[in-house]
């Protein structure tokens, strides 16, 4: 396992982003466990996200794209941190923009905030969590509407290998929708072996009930590749 995603499971599990319980997803189905990345609460906490995020994408991309668009809300600190990351990590300075909920009548106005968008400009996604894809066909239809960018890919934390509107995962549906290069830190399985084992934390966090209804989840919901 690359060390970026050990490290990336591990602050899942010790900054409680990782739950497990009965939660309502935004897809509208029952899920057993959740990503809650509205739970990373400290500087260090944010800074160890950004870097993660940063050799994921390095690993993936290099430095082909110029700038990070993160959805609101979630997606604003993650875009932040991941800049601040990709700058003093790999000497890679790129721009950041997120969105508005709703449109500004005044100051400067508009949707986006941040970088202007401009023609001809290589964006990647960045999100904490993708279920159906529903939120990202939103960003996606947002950002072509704003300049003539280039969608280079589409960077999650985790990786739910849920179906999307098909039998085929959110990912992989986007991916071939929409010519985007799509990959995540970790899957969920990987997360569910890691922690199973104890190999992040030293010992086994999934009891067995937890992970019997993760089991009977992904046979419902899981993605058929």
């Amino acid at each position: 396992m690359e060390g970026h995603k050990r490290e990336f499971i591990e602050l899942l599990v010790r900054s409680e982003v990782l739950r497990f319980g009965d939660f309502t997803a935004k897809s509208g189905r029952k899920t057993p466990y959740f990503i809650d990345a509205g739970r990373y609460r400290s500087g260090s906490q944010i800074a160890r996200l950004g870097r993660c995020y940063a050799q994921a994408i390095r690993a993936q991309l290099g430095d082909r794209f110029d700038v990070l668009f993160g959805p609101a809300y979630k997606g604003i600190s993650l875009a932040v941190a991941t800049s601040i990351a990709l700058q003093e990590q790999h000497g890679h300075d790129v721009g950041f923009c997120f969105d508005r909920k709703e449109a500004k009548d005044h100051g400067e106005g508009g949707m986006m905030i941040g970088h202007r968008l401009r023609d001809g400009e290589r964006v990647l996604i960045i999100e904490d969590v993708v279920t159906a894809g529903t939120a990202v066909r939103h960003s996606i239809e947002l950002l072509r509407a704003t300049a003539a960018v280039e969608l280079v890919g589409l960077v999650v934390g985790v990786d739910r290998m849920e179906r999307g509107t098909g039998d085929r995962s959110a990912l992989a549906e986007l991916r071939e929708a929409h010519g985007l290069k799509t990959f995540a830190l970790a899957t969920i399985d990987e997360i569910v072996a890691a922690l199973r084992a104890g190999d992040i934390t030293g010992a086994p966090v999934l009891d067995e009930n937890a992970y019997a209804r993760i089991a009977a989840y992904r046979a419902e919901y899981g993605a058929r590749e």
